[in-house]
């Protein structure tokens, strides 16, 4: 008869004593597939008190446009069911301030930069990936096309491929460094991703808040400073988790998958759907170390099934 204790011991010996994380998105190289999203980690340095940033992936900063921008009116966020809905504004320092304030202190740490690129016309998205080409410190461009284009009657470049298309061939133009673009959740998934895809983009960003609204019914008013906002959190798990699937079997590039991660089996399964890698959000507002969290989470489990690289992770789900 063969004690527990032995067939552990004998388990504990096949398992590998570590894991090679990495993943590859297009040209670019990450020592780990956990990447802290925009709009939810600030500028990546304000949480280097709370977090190794090292540990991470990468660090996609808030939202960057060509001038300052001071964002909507309070309240900015309010709780619901699952999640919680922002209207936050786009608020941020302006691409200028950021290069000189801090992308300084985030050259001091080997993780990933990546820029969250705005604008509401064309020349605006170029406009800021032009003065980040000029700096030192970014590994690839984040391209948030839920944005109104004025020059079009305030239509969302992410809901018409044809928009998606004019804002991704301009932005590739303008950058020399990869160009992510993220997709906003409410459009025919495939239609899009393979329009950013087709302009020159080398990974999709799945997907972006969901549109929302709440009521405050004893005020008879929006719980937001604005009438609607963002849904983020646990309750668009599901929904997201199957656009990365869709996305992931209409395009040949990347997708890095986002949307109501919380802990290493939420990354799993995005990466089970098709995920290159993935970013942390909303999380991050419960518990400033989410994301580093989920990588140990990641680490722990390829070691307990014994799988040495994270790739081993992304099987196909048909």
């Amino acid at each position: 008869m063969v004690d527990s204790f032995s067939v552990s011991l004998r388990a504990s010996a096949r398992r590998p004593t570590d894991v090679d994380l990495s993943v590859r998105i297009g040209s670019l190289l990450l020592s780990n597939p956990v990447i802290a999203a925009s709009g939810t980690f600030g500028y990546g340095v304000e949480f280097a008190h709370l977090v190794d940033l090292n540990s991470l992936g990468g660090i996609v900063v808030k939202g960057l446009s060509a001038q300052p921008l001071a964002g909507a009116p309070g309240p900015r966020l309010c709780e619901t069911a699952g999640g919680m809905i922002n209207a936050v504004g786009l608020q941020n320092i302006g691409v200028r301030a950021f290069v000189t304030e801090k992308l300084p202190e985030l050259r001091k740490y080997r993780t990933a930069v990546i820029a969250n690129v705005f604008g509401h016309t064309l020349a605006e998205y170029v406009e800021v990936i032009r003065v980040l080409e000029d700096a030192e410190g970014v590994a690839a461009y984040e391209l948030n096309i839920s944005c109104p284009n004025v020059d079009h009657g305030g239509a969302e470049f992410g809901l018409d491929p044809a928009l998606t298309t004019e804002v991704v061939v301009a932005a590739r133009r303008a950058a020399k460094r990869p160009l992510w673009v993220k997709l906003a959740p409410n459009v025919d998934v495939k239609a899009i991703a393979r329009a950013a895809e087709a302009a020159g983009a080398d990974a999709l960003t799945v997907a972006n808040t969901y549109p929302a609204m709440s009521i405050d019914p004893r005020a008879g008013r929006s719980r937001l400073g604005r009438l609607t906002g963002g849904l983020s959190g646990p309750a668009i798990k599901p929904m997201t988790l199957r656009l990365v699937y869709e996305a992931s079997r209409a395009v040949k590039v990347p997708i890095i998958g986002l949307g109501g991660i919380e802990t290493a089996q939420d990354a799993i399964e995005y990466l089970m759907a098709g995920a290159t890698a993935i970013q942390v959000g909303t999380a991050h507002f419960a518990d400033p170390i989410a994301s580093q969290n989920v990588v140990e989470g990641l680490r722990h489990h390829c070691m307990e099934v014994s799988i040495c690289k994270i790739n081993g992770l992304r099987w196909t789900i048909e």
